[in-house]
């Protein structure tokens, strides 16, 4: 069996959409994303600018995804390369359409082409991020809660206990904006699991503090979710994650995201704050946060 620098298991021959990729000239990042972004647009304009970030198409084009990307993925690659599946693209490439394939020595190249940094440094790389904040102490009183998520149409949220949701937000407000047709996914670390322990460990607590607000946090949730009417109840999704916590993320339209890095030995409202807005273009730290939140609900539990 091949297998990685890491040593994970990769496919023989290469993924098909590497292939077509070379094929149709779009090695470089830049000219892959103008191109999916097209492309997308075409289909529904609500697609335009959702192109997959660098590393999410490295993923792609590695062996290294376990199951399709998500449906309005799969449909603009097939609107690029209409001649293959999203199931083919991403299965091993024939051998037929590898023996077309320039020499290796030219592939090579070419992927280096694919993972230069000359696409990575621009005038401004990070044109989406739109403030900066020291703490989350002095976010919040720049953009209380109910500035941000009042009107939302779709919250998305990853982190720890999410206290802005189920602390900082009035339950009936929340009731309310879920009522009214607002999507609500909130993914918390999971209170009995080994990553939460490991983390009061390093903030100092000794009385089960991050676990105990958490189990409070998800029950002022799914006590919630009871009394919503059986329609918007499907609109209120809970999970939980056991991974080392690394990010507080919360989406709001997908368009506006809030990040927080967790610093160590440092509780979370005194680490900096970042807030990035979605480019037409699709440049800037918007996908890479999104790319994060959907990696964590894809691997998380529901409850």
């Amino acid at each position: 069996m091949n297998v990685d620098q890491r040593g994970r298991p990769v496919s023989p021959q290469p993924i098909l959409l590497q292939v077509v990729i070379r094929q149709h000239r779009l090695q470089r990042y830049g000219m892959f994303q103008a191109a999916y972004n097209e492309a997308a647009k075409k289909i529904s304009p609500e697609l335009a600018g959702t192109a997959p970030s660098r590393a999410q198409l490295h993923r792609w084009t590695s062996g290294e995804l376990k199951r399709l990307p998500y449906t309005d993925h799969c449909r603009v690659l097939e609107a690029m390369f209409p001649e293959w599946t999203a199931d083919e693209l991403f299965a091993p490439c024939p051998p037929h359409v590898l023996a077309d394939e320039p020499a290796a020595h030219t592939r090579s190249t070419e992927r280096a082409d694919l993972e230069s940094t000359a696409d990575r440094v621009g005038p401004n790389p990070y044109a989406d991020v739109t403030a900066v904040f020291a703490t989350r102490a002095e976010f919040s009183f720049a953009h209380p809660p109910h500035a941000l998520l009042d009107g939302a149409s779709s919250i998305r949220a990853a982190g720890l206990s999410l206290n802005m949701l189920c602390q900082q937000y009035p339950d009936q407000r929340l009731y309310r904006l879920i009522e009214d047709g607002t999507t609500l996914q909130a993914l918390f670390l999971d209170p009995e699991g080994e990553a939460i322990r490991a983390r009061e460990q390093e903030e100092g607590y000794t009385d089960n503090h991050l676990t105990t607000l958490t189990r409070l946090n998800i029950e002022v949730l799914t006590r919630l979710r009871k009394r919503l009417s059986p329609e918007a109840q499907d609109r209120l999704s809970v999970a939980v994650y056991d991974e080392t916590i690394r990010f507080n993320i919360t989406l709001i339209n997908d368009k506006l995201c809030v990040m927080q890095p967790y610093l160590p030995n440092a509780r979370g409202v005194d680490s900096p704050t970042f807030l990035a807005e979605r480019t037409t273009t699709g440049t800037g730290l918007y996908g890479t946060f999104e790319e994060i939140f959907n990696s964590l609900w894809e691997r998380g539990r529901t409850i």
